[in-house]
């Protein structure tokens, strides 16, 4: 079983951590390819590169000026992602209740792709820094971040699943761009979580972020094993929904 994630806008780097045991990220080489076309752009250019306020621009400008990529230690410049990113997904996920057995299950199992980083275990250290996959940064030859990171993570991702592994894609539209379906030969199910609002049926984003953090705490807390399994899921009210369901789109409703 591998978990597809999104990472988040917001960070946290004030909580005290539950844990000191930690990972590298993977492409560290690849990462710093990226910061240093990062580094290149003034306030104003991240600003309207990121379509974000001047404060926000000026701070991740200090961010890629100054990342040192220090990440074989626990520093206050330096957590795990599972713990660093803080935002809907993550209030679903409520990393730092987390057990030791439900840690290491995602450790195992979980994948959060990242502008930054390509793709991080849930315990790789990161340092602060503010890039949606999205954004249309070129690096080289390539014209964006989907050109950068695609063969690369989908790659890494294929060398880590077995033959019969599913793939339980809880990333957002964005970010699961990155990976190349079509070059993945694993069964991929993406769950999506709809509300009754005004007698139809819709997707709000708020909900939906959240239950996909709940739903990855869910299999966690369970140690799901198998993909029928998620089925089973009914945080927050949710419930599996076989009418609605696809083959491969899960449809949970509330």
């Amino acid at each position: 079983m591998k978990i597809l994630l999104s990472p988040a806008k917001s960070l946290n780097y004030e909580e005290h951590l539950p844990t000191k045991k930690f990972t590298t990220p993977q492409f560290i080489q690849q990462s710093q390819e990226v910061n240093s076309a990062l580094k290149n752009l003034s306030v104003k250019d991240l600003r309207d590169l990121m379509a974000i306020s001047e404060k926000l621009a000026t701070l991740n400008f200090e961010r890629n000026q100054n990342r040192a990529y220090q990440l074989s230690q626990l520093s206050e410049n330096a957590r795990q992602a599972i713990f660093a990113f803080n935002g809907d997904v993550y209030d679903g996920i409520d990393a730092y209740s987390l057990s030791t057995k439900s840690i290491n299950y995602l450790q195992k199992n979980l994948r959060i792709l990242s502008g930054l980083y390509g793709a991080l275990k849930p315990l790789d250290l990161i340092e602060p820094y503010r890039l949606e996959m999205g954004t249309k940064l070129p690096i080289n030859d390539h014209k964006n971040l989907y050109e950068f990171w695609k063969q690369t993570v989908t790659n890494a991702l294929l060398a880590e699943l077995s033959a019969k592994e599913v793939i339980v894609n809880l990333a957002s539209n964005e970010y699961f761009k990155v990976i190349d379906a079509k070059a993945i030969p694993n069964t991929i199910i993406t769950p999506d979580f709809k509300d009754f609002k005004n007698g139809k049926l819709k997707t709000i984003s708020f909900f939906a972020k959240k239950a996909r953090g709940q739903m990855t705490r869910f299999m966690a807390d369970h140690n799901i094993t198998k993909i029928e399994d998620i089925k089973q899921f009914d945080q927050g009210g949710y419930q599996y929904d076989e009418q609605l369901s696809t083959e491969n789109k899960w449809v949970f409703t509330r």
